[in-house]
C-alpha cells in the first residue's frame, strides 16, 4: 500500500502523520486490498473569523477509487469525521464484492409445507 500523506497551506507535522496513520488503520482492517491512499489536509483562509479546515481522502482499491471529504473548524475533528465517512464507504464497497456472489433464485432450496 502507498501511502502520501500532504497539506496545502499547511506543514504536515509528526503528530498529524501518526494521527492519520492511526485512523487510517481502522479502515484498512476492514478491507486489505488497498493498492494507494492520498490523504489532503488543507486550510482554507478565506476569512480570519471563519477558517475552515479541510481533510480529504482518496483510495485506490481493487477495482474502484473511493473519494471523501470533510470540513470543520478543527482539523483533528475533520480527521475524525473523515474516517468515519471513509470506513462506511469501504465497507459498502467490501459488502458489494462479496455479495456478488450469491445463489441464483431458481436454485435456492424452497420448503413446501
Amino acid at each position: 500500500m502507498n501511502l502520501t500523506i500532504s497539506g496545502h497551506h499547511l506543514e504536515v507535522t509528526q503528530a498529524l502523520r501518526e494521527y492519520v496513520l492511526n485512523k487510517l488503520s481502522r479502515v484498512i482492517r476492514h478491507f486489505d486490498q488497498v493498492v494507494d491512499v492520498n490523504v489532503l489536509l488543507t486550510v482554507e483562509k478565506q476569512k480570519e473569523k471563519d477558517r475552515r479546515q479541510r481533510a480529504e481522502v482518496t483510495m485506490h482499491v481493487k477495482g474502484r477509487e473511493i473519494f471523501c471529504e470533510h470540513a470543520h473548524e478543527d482539523l483533528y475533528a475533520a480527521i475524525d469525521e473523515l474516517m468515519d465517512k471513509l470506513d462506511r464507504q469501504v465497507c459498502r464497497h467490501k459488502d458489494r464484492v462479496q455479495n456478488h456472489h450469491h445463489a441464483s433464485a431458481k436454485r435456492m432450496d424452497v420448503s413446501a409445507g
